[in-house]
């Protein structure tokens, strides 16, 4: 008997198996989070107008799903769930809105398929809100562009302005905008819109302009050190190492849309080729610039893999749009290909049914893809263990990094402001709140814990070790690896490293 499913039934169906799938990992007990979700579930903590490296958005959704869910690891990854869930929904509407409902339907089928989406909506970054507002955003604005009604094109403003208080890149609408409406020859008709959908927009950069007046221009300076611009001055041109690293970005952005999914995606580039459709210009055009503004500073500088994969989206409606009506032949490979991608990341996140896992080969690349979210439950429980059997009062728990520092605050037991001693790293948010230096002097008691250091060194100098022990971390049963615990007393010398890039 054949199912009659339309197809927004047969998208919430798919959808929220892929929902269900995502919780069933989230509650994998020999996982915790991934360190950059712990970072910014700390800024939760420390709520500010923007942060070191990056907006004031992903602190401000930890902040909300964790007064309701509580400091858990569902109360932060409530949010890339609730996000990811919600970019393919807008993909559907984008895609229906455009192509029909079976266009729709394959349009968010494809975006779930992609790994990227796999990454965005399952840990929480800021590529989790960044890639919903930005599809948000370009949905509207193809609605604003075709309708020409103001409503659309304050919307839009409105997306992008929150967008903005995700990550910065969102500023790349203004040339992408300005471009397509040039080649459309309607500036001259449309300017007061766009003028108005800027004006809309530039509210999204007043917490970026407040804490940077007061902090120095310290993002304008960390950004422009990961373009290359805070590079020693000795460092010389090096052509292989130029190609070495485009390859890398090339090969990464391919990885990111799915390998399986690359026949479809070249048929469909093909068909934006062959009838040059304004609507599927405008889809492309962003993917389009910024996959080679990236790709050419790839040529000076490490380009990280997630730095373009908002702009995918409209990649993927284009490939829905294409593979909805398929010969025999090619629905095998769309079929084949979109099972595949989806299959995958599923067997990797959803705890070990088959047994397959227990494979050593496949159990060791699960332990190396794993590797930066183990461990840390563990090591939390063990110091709140420590404190306790040691019957240690006024204690700070501090590390040489910040992801260790996060992990710490979020698994020990009352949540505590943890501290990171520099020993060495690039500045980050912790060396722009109150340091360990409140404590000199002060007859407390520190607890280091590092998985890379055996002692503070001469960076941190303290009246006397009480205790210290090697704590192994299993993932598994295998050990992962160990870290060091020690406990100090009574600081007397604070001397960290002061980097001079940003």
């Amino acid at each position: 008997m054949k199912l009659n499913l339309s197809y927004k039934s047969a998208f919430w169906i798919v959808s929220l198996a892929i929902v269900i799938a995502k919780i069933l990992f989230l509650f994998r007990p020999e996982l915790d989070l991934f360190t950059e979700e712990a970072q910014y579930w700390l800024w939760s903590k420390n709520l500010a107008w923007h942060y070191y490296s990056k907006p004031p958005l992903v602190a401000f959704l930890n902040y909300f799903s964790t007064a309701i869910f509580g400091d858990s690891e569902f109360g932060v990854r409530f949010n890339p769930i609730f996000f990811g869930l919600a970019t393919a929904w807008v993909t559907y509407l984008f895609g229906t809105y455009l192509y029909g409902e079976k266009a729709g339907f394959w349009s968010a089928m494809i975006l779930q398929a992609m790994p990227f989406w796999w990454l965005v909506s399952s840990f929480h970054t800021t590529d989790t809100s960044l890639t919903f507002f930005w599809v948000l955003t370009m949905f509207w604005l193809y609605r604003a562009n075709k309708e020409m009604k103001t409503k659309w094109w304050i919307l839009a403003g409105l997306a992008a302005a929150i967008g903005l208080m995700a990550k910065a890149v969102v500023i790349l609408v203004i040339p992408f905008l300005c471009l397509f409406v040039i080649q459309e020859g309607t500036l001259g008709k449309k300017w007061k819109k766009l003028v108005l959908f800027f004006l809309v927009m530039s509210l999204g950069f007043l917490p970026f302009l407040i804490w940077n007046i007061q902090n120095d221009f310290l993002t304008f300076k960390h950004l422009a050190n990961l373009a290359g611009a805070g590079e020693s001055k000795e460092s010389t041109f090096s052509i292989g190492k130029s190609i070495s690293q485009f390859l890398e970005y090339l090969g990464g952005q391919l990885a990111m849309i799915s390998i399986f999914l690359l026949p479809l995606l070249v048929g469909a580039v093909k068909n934006v080729l062959k009838y040059r459709n304004q609507e599927k210009f405008f889809l492309i055009f962003p993917a389009l610039l910024v996959f080679l503004g990236f790709g050419f500073l790839s040529f000076v500088t490490e380009i990280l893999v997630n730095w373009t994969v908002f702009t995918y989206v409209g990649i993927a409606i284009i490939m829905g749009d294409w593979v909805k009506d398929l010969t025999p032949f090619w629905s095998k490979i769309r079929n084949w290909g979109f099972g595949i991608s989806i299959f995958l990341p599923l067997f990797v996140m959803l705890p070990d049914f088959t047994f397959l896992k227990s494979i050593p080969a496949l159990q060791k690349g699960e332990v190396k893809l794993f590797r930066r979210m183990s461990g840390y439950d563990p090591l939390a429980q063990r110091v709140d263990f420590l404190q306790d059997s040691l019957k240690l009062e006024d204690v700070f728990v501090f590390s040489e990094t910040y992801h260790m520092a996060s992990e710490l605050s979020f698994y020990l037991e009352n949540h505590p402001q943890t501290y990171m001693l520099n020993m060495g790293s690039r500045k980050n948010q912790f060396d722009l709140w109150s340091g360990m230096e409140q404590f000199k002097g002060l007859k407390n008691k520190g607890v280091f814990v590092s998985w890379n250091y055996d002692s503070p060194g001469e960076f941190a100098g303290f009246e006397a070790l009480l205790y210290e022990e090697e704590f192994p971390v299993y993932f598994r049963g295998e050990l992962l690896r160990k870290a060091k615990i020690q406990v100090w007393q009574n600081l007397v010398e604070y001397d960290p490293f002061v980097p001079e890039t940003y």
